[in-house]
């Protein structure tokens, strides 16, 4: 039996391992958190003050008492050492879409050959990790090992398990010595300061008292691919890349919608059940799950938290659905793009503003005409999205988003936003200087007495729109599936920030326009800003086909762009507007901009490179040493037809890899000329290579073939 084949047999032989099921009741609701250092313990753990003090900085934003670290550093290492732990780490963010750790013992050693366990709170507040390995874009240099982490105390600190102990890991802050970024979580933190800061002005302008803070909040819809890892390590483009970088379309995609929300296989709901409870012991609040559109794929989904707790949360759950897979045999990718012509993934950043009261400040209300204050919020986000959509673009650009922006499942490289009919009617009314009444109460009947009537909703759904309004929240559906989220929500927070304060400066002017016993109405002023807000900006909001080539058109007549690739996109991070809304909001400076933009830039043309030498190997080590094995039967078969059919398509393949490899040997010395390089002629060169490969892949014997097939890879579970 051919190799593929006996990796089919052993693909669908998984039984369930007796020492991993799960008794009746194992999980409750009890267990979410245990391995969590979170509040509850917290309040277990430290004098009642110090406690306080702690939980004012995490709940209020009140500055860090530094005085406190050696209590908490103490209570922290004592419930560490409880759980197991040996060894701690501050857990950080780099300038990539991963997570990074140094592991230093807790145990030093003392007289008599013994040794003790010791946590400081200079060890908690502050480590010097080195990791000059990092990208950083100019701002650090690899000799400039200096950099430094600092303890996150918003974010709570959480036990990682392994089979052969426990890490204590303190989520932390990554800078330079010079006090710039080297990571996402600091301009996030940055950023969530300045959007408080702005809503709460905005809210005193409005007439509200009695918020404390504001805050934005996240939940971002994870998408991910499946795969049994009999395939995955028969596939070096898969371990080199995330992604095939061959493979012909299989006889059956997605095309009958039967897998879509269809009954989760057995093996898959196994992992899926083991990988929600990690979660849930790291408190990581999951709510869903579900088979996505395309075989193989699956999404996991969380409930709202705090954006920068959100953050967090979301890199550790693409660390523990990569980590849980191979235990049950299975291998979890997070490319963007695994499959080409197969659905890609993507992760729906779901964004919205709470106060401390736990009010929603996108929360429409029954009508949304008579909500002055969601009115206002919500200009305030439209006008962030126009003025700042090439940056939003920006946030999502990477070499594996290239594949998928624009396809059949994802959103479109044009930003806009969808506000739903109804909504858009209410704008649309107060920038005509009307008020449109919007429906009360309504309810949908489903003809049968046995089922319940249900509300109507005031609009549907848009799945083509990359940043839809969704009932009581902003969803950014144009993240890629294996991105850190805190950049695009860095982004949100700031431009908005500034949007809510373009607002609230021109809503106290219409107040200053007063009559002559200082007098005005604030709901009037209001209506007037919100009205000339929309009328100026609506033209970021479409409710159509974002796929369609009229809506191309269109918004070329708007005036929106249209960044089609990464190097198009990357710009707008350095663009002038970009620059200083930054540096005004004190998120960012222009040096820490430039060098986010040159981290991108670096990313997209390492990650072709090591594409395209991938593919030029498979090809010339694996894909045509077997056709040329066929060809050879063919032609001792001397069927001259068969010969016509296969001898040219070889040739062919033949000088495509070698104008890929040709293309590798030499790029351009400057990066900016490099990216486009490895656009407009390395990518071509793969996708030449790819193209006949893909067409020996279907007429070359199948016992020849050297690699897993779509057909294989994607249904056999």
């Amino acid at each position: 039996m051919p190799k593929i084949r006996l990796a089919n047999v052993s693909a669908v032989q998984w039984v369930p391992d007796p020492a991993r099921r799960r008794a009746p009741g194992a999980v409750t609701e009890s267990h979410f958190g245990d391995d969590v250092f979170g509040s509850s313990e917290q309040r277990k753990r430290l004098p009642k003050e110090i406690y306080k003090v702690l939980q004012n900085t995490v709940e209020r934003g009140d500055s860090l008492d530094p005085g406190i670290a050696d209590s908490v550093a103490q209570a922290m290492k004592d419930w560490a050492l409880e759980h197991g732990a040996t060894h701690y780490t501050h857990w950080f963010q780099p300038l990539t879409n991963s997570t990074a750790e140094k592991h230093d013992s807790f145990f030093d050693p003392v007289e008599g050959g013994t040794s003790l366990a010791s946590f400081s709170g200079k060890q908690l507040v502050r480590g010097e990790p080195d990791a000059s390995s990092f990208p950083t874009g100019g701002i650090r240099a690899t000799f400039e090992a200096r950099g430094y982490t600092a303890w996150d105390p918003t974010s709570p600190a959480f036990l990682m398990r392994n089979p052969n102990g426990v890490t204590l890991c303190i989520p932390t802050a990554f800078t330079s010595w010079t006090g710039e970024a080297l990571d996402h979580k600091i301009p996030l933190l940055r950023s969530l300061e300045a959007i408080g800061k702005a809503s709460g002005k905005a809210l005193e302008v409005l007439g509200r008292r009695g918020v404390g803070r504001v805050s934005t909040t996240m939940g971002a819809e994870q998408e991910y691919f499946l795969i049994d890892q009999n395939y995955y390590y028969q596939r070096p483009d898969l371990v080199n890349t995330g992604r095939t970088l061959f493979g012909a379309k299989p006889p059956k995609g997605h095309e009958l919608d039967d897998h879509y929300f269809g009954t989760i296989p057995e093996r898959v709901l196994a992992y899926m059940m083991d990988t929600e409870e990690q979660l849930m012991r790291l408190g990581v609040p999951v709510k869903t799950r579900h088979n996505e559109v395309a075989p193989g794929q699956y999404e996991i989904a969380p409930v709202f938290e705090t954006t920068n707790l959100g953050c967090d949360h979301q890199q550790l759950l693409m660390t523990i659905l990569k980590r849980e897979a191979p235990k049950y045999g299975l291998v979890c990718l997070l490319h963007e793009k695994p499959f080409q012509g197969v659905n890609g993934s993507g992760k729906h950043n779901n964004w919205s503003l709470s106060t401390d009261t736990g009010e929603n400040l996108l929360e429409p209300g029954a009508t949304p005409h008579d909500n002055l204050q969601f009115l206002f919020f919500a200009a305030a986000v439209i006008r962030a999205v126009d003025v700042h959509q090439g940056l939003l673009r920006a946030t999502v650009a990477t070499a594996g988003q290239d594949h998928r922006l624009g396809a059949n499942e994802a959103p479109p490289a044009i930003i806009s936003i969808f506000l739903g009919g109804e909504l858009a009617r209410v704008f649309q009314g107060f920038a005509d200087g009307e008020v449109y009444v919007t429906s009360r109460g309504k309810f949908m009947g489903l003809g049968s007495q046995v089922l319940p009537d249900l509300p109507l909703d005031p609009g549907d759904r848009n799945r083509t729109s990359p940043f839809a309004f969704t009932g009581n929240k902003f969803e950014f559906r144009a993240l890629g599936a294996s991105q850190s989220t805190s950049f695009p929500n860095t982004v949100l927070n700031t431009i908005v920030a500034e949007s809510i304060d373009a607002l609230r400066e021109d809503v106290e002017a219409e107040i200053a326009k007063s009559d002559s016993k200082g007098k005005a109405r604030i709901d009037e002023a209001v209506a007037i800003v919100v009205g000339r807000t929309y009328k100026k900006h609506s033209r970021i909001v479409f409710a159509g086909d974002g796929y369609s080539q009229e809506w191309h058109e269109e918004a070329a007549r708007r005036g929106l762009l249209n960044l089609r690739t990464t190097p198009d996109a990357l710009p707008q991070i350095v663009s002038e507007t970009a620059l200083a809304t930054f540096s005004n909001y004190g998120v960012l400076n222009e040096r820490e901009m430039h060098a986010r933009y040159e981290v991108g830039l670096e990313q997209y043309i390492a990650h072709i490179n090591i594409e395209a030498e991938t593919a030029a190997d498979i090809a010339r080590t694996m894909l045509l040493p077997a056709a040329l094995r066929y060809l050879a039967v063919i032609q001792q078969s001397g069927v001259a037809g068969a010969i016509g059919d296969v001898k040219p398509l070889v040739e062919d393949f033949v000088s495509a890899v070698n104008q890929l490899a040709k293309a590798n040997a030499v790029h351009p010395e400057k990066v900016e000329d490099e990216v486009f390089y490895m656009r407009d002629t390395v990518i071509p060169a793969m996708n030449g290579v790819r193209l006949l490969a893909d067409r020996l892949e279907r007429i070359v014997a199948d016992d020849l073939w050297p690699l897993p097939k779509y057909s294989e890879m994607l249904f056999i579970r």
